[in-house]
């Protein structure tokens, strides 16, 4: 009885760990707003899709979880090699006054912080190509975010290669 009770008492603990950190996103498919990718959401997230031509920007909003807030830039892909994509994101990033550092750097994206008024700020960039189409991820811009809703929002949007 005692190892049965020990046993629940373990699972439980462990049970309620991984709620309290875990990623409690869901899968969201974006095909209906006219992207083939699939991230990572909150349940009650918003989609506004516009249609700018020769760029198509949607935007991912949490309701329930107003920490998430992402931008999907998609067009055609001028150029194939991503390591020369993520560079040209990377040199626009560096080029804002506010960049301080690039805290987290891969092959398709990286995490770099700004700072405003000695305050720090965190954001992304992660490139995907597919097909004959460019996605550039990013956090949206009407918001500000700590590091650790950066990466969360930055492990969620990587696609499969």
């Amino acid at each position: 009885m005692r190892r049965v009770l020990y046993l629940l008492l373990v699972g439980a603990v462990i049970w309620g760990c991984q709620s309290e950190s875990g990623n409690s996103w869901k899968p969201l498919d974006l095909l209906e707003y006219g992207l083939p990718i699939t991230v990572e959401a909150p349940d009650s997230t918003t989609v506004k899709a516009s249609d700018l031509g020769i760029l198509q920007d949607v935007t991912l909003e949490g309701v329930s979880d107003p920490n998430y807030f992402i931008q999907i830039y998609a067009s055609k892909a001028n150029n194939t090699d991503i390591a020369q994509i993520k560079a040209d994101q990377v040199s626009m990033v560096r080029s804002n006054p506010y960049f301080t550092q690039i805290v987290e750097e891969e092959e398709s994206g990286f995490i770099y912080e700004t700072q405003i008024d000695s305050t720090n700020y965190y954001s992304f960039q992660y490139v995907y190509l597919q097909g004959d189409k460019e996605y550039i991820f990013t956090t949206g811009l009407a918001k500000t975010f700590d590091l650790k809703q950066v990466e969360k929002m930055y492990v969620g949007v990587k696609q499969e290669n």
